[in-house]
């Protein structure tokens, strides 16, 4: 691969690990998560042109506590340490590390010393998001306090001749309202960056690779028609054309016309050069699915059987070269890096299908996080109903119907769907919420339409406001579009009589309705 540039973010176990990265590549520079436990040969190795220190849930002074090699400090590269970051660095260079007097969680009032290249351009005055129960007490030789807050003497240090940078702060997060430009001084002036990370280079160099790796090679990739495995398809036929086969399942779990529109656009009438064999398997997912009701096995029954489906397809193929996989950076990160804490398993992160003869895998978009995942498919010339397409679940409609699964529950949930969304995109909302859908619950009541008694199903609205998924609020959704959706779906789709409108955030509930 041709050498970038790049920030290197060694993790400590904080949450905020991505989206320090991210807040990094959204000033064009291409950045990595790694854990703490990189030796300095390593870090040598990827010649970074700045480090960045996460948070983390440990006391540096605890016996618990994780550290990196002290003489990280001395190699010459420019490090800004952030809340455990900030701590360490000064634990490890002679500083002392105490239980703060008074703890800080939330935005935050902070004097800055704007004569820092760190807060060049900042106000005298900005709200910080902090979250510490430790502060630092006395900074390490040659550091001096850039900033302060009423709690925290000291919220930022720095030591411009070792090129050392700290903030208790965290200002990788929205509530740091000048967190951007923060990140952006140490980035461009500290680490003197010029920023070459773009989408359209790494489209080019991304597809020169796979040629130089791939060759004649056979190529197979699982087509769900979600983003993900669709920006991965066209980049592989970009790289490679009729040397590459997808095989789409149809599980007969997608939105409303949703397995038609895919063959439209990756089909033999398609602009993409490939091979495309569509698997109509929707009565088969029924059948597996009759009588089960509960949420982590419908996941399971349908996980399994897309794999059995996927690799009997595989073997009338034959033997090929490469399996392609949509996995993107997020699901790399929260499989756990290191000694990080595992936030969830992703099936695309080492859960290979076992019969499958392949030689090696491809993941061409693993080191992407998904708003870049857009970027590359609108590179790519993906029409924007598919780049933009709202978050699917695998298991499809399988987890947005509660209780059994049946053929008549998935035609109401994607006739429901299919309005809801239409109304969404009529008021003009469809790009500012973060997640919406209709759901099916399994509840069941009396309704009167017309001069008849009716007992039919509750169909449920769900809308999110939500960066990064992990945390989300209802959306304030126009009690007049509500409205509407309710009139359409109940006079449009045979089986309702009831529309609900779901309110809880996230959490204490999750953004599927399972």
């Amino acid at each position: 691969m041709e050498k970038k540039e790049m920030v290197l973010v060694l993790d400590f176990g904080g949450q905020y690990n991505q989206l320090i990265a991210r807040r990094v590549r959204e000033c064009n520079v291409y950045a990595e998560v790694h854990p703490y436990t990189m030796t300095l040969d390593e870090i040598r190795k990827m010649d970074p042109k700045g480090i960045i220190l996460t948070g983390g849930p440990n006391s540096v002074y605890a016996e618990d506590s994780v550290h990196c090699d002290p003489a990280l400090f001395s190699m010459g590269i420019p490090v800004l340490g952030i809340c455990y970051g900030s701590q360490l660095m000064a634990y490890l260079l002679g500083g002392t590390v105490r239980t703060a007097p008074i703890s800080e969680y939330g935005s935050t009032s902070v004097s800055v010393n704007t004569s820092s290249k760190l807060f060049h351009g900042i106000s005298d005055e900005t709200e910080v998001y902090m979250s510490h129960t430790d502060h630092i007490a006395k900074v390490p030789e040659g550091f001096e306090i850039t900033g302060s807050s009423a709690a925290c003497p000291i919220a930022a240090m720095e030591n411009v001749a070792a090129g050392l940078y700290a903030t208790q702060f965290h200002p990788e997060v929205t509530h740091t309202v000048e967190g951007k430009k923060i990140i952006s001084n140490f980035v461009y002036t500290i680490c003197g960056c010029k920023g070459d990370w773009t989408m359209g280079s790494f489209v080019d160099n991304k597809i020169k690779e796979i040629r130089s790796r791939i060759g004649n090679g056979r190529v197979l990739c699982a087509l769900s028609g979600g983003v993900d495995s669709s920006v991965a398809a066209v980049l592989m036929s970009k790289a490679v054309g009729r040397n590459l086969t997808c095989v789409f399942v149809d599980h007969g779990l997608l939105r409303k016309n949703e397995g038609d529109e895919v063959e439209k656009i990756f089909g033999p009438s398609g602009p993409y050069e490939l091979n495309f064999i569509r698997v109509n398997a929707q009565q088969r997912f029924y059948r597996k699915l009759a009588g089960v009701t509960e949420p982590e096995k419908k996941r399971k029954i349908i996980g399994a059987e897309f794999i059995n489906v996927f690799e009997e397809e595989a073997k009338k193929i034959g033997t090929v070269d490469f399996l392609v996989q949509g996995t993107i950076y997020p699901d790399v990160i929260e499989s756990g890096l290191g000694d990080s804490a595992v936030i969830k398993s992703h099936h695309n992160v080492g859960g290979l299908p076992d019969h499958v003869d392949f030689k090696e895998i491809i993941e061409p978009l693993r080191m992407l996080f998904k708003d870049e995942v857009r970027k590359v498919g609108k590179e790519l010339g993906l029409p924007d109903n598919l780049v933009f397409r709202q978050p699917f679940p695998g298991p499809g409609l399988g987890v947005r119907i509660v209780g059994e699964v049946t053929e008549e529950k998935v035609r109401i949930t994607q006739d429901a769907d299919a309005i809801f969304r239409e109304e969404i995109e009529k008021a003009g909302m469809s790009k500012s919420i973060g997640q919406y859908f209709a759901a099916l619950s399994n509840m069941r009541s009396v309704g009167v339409m017309g001069d008849f008694r009716t007992y039919d199903y509750a169909v449920v609205l769900r809308a999110v406001d939500t960066g990064d998924f992990m945390t989300a609020s209802c959306t304030d959704i126009p009690f007049k579009v509500l409205q509407t959706c309710m009139n359409r779906i109940i006079n449009e789709v045979k089986g309702v009589n009831r529309v609900m409108f779901d309110l809880t955030s996230k959490p204490p509930g999750t953004i599927e309705l399972e």
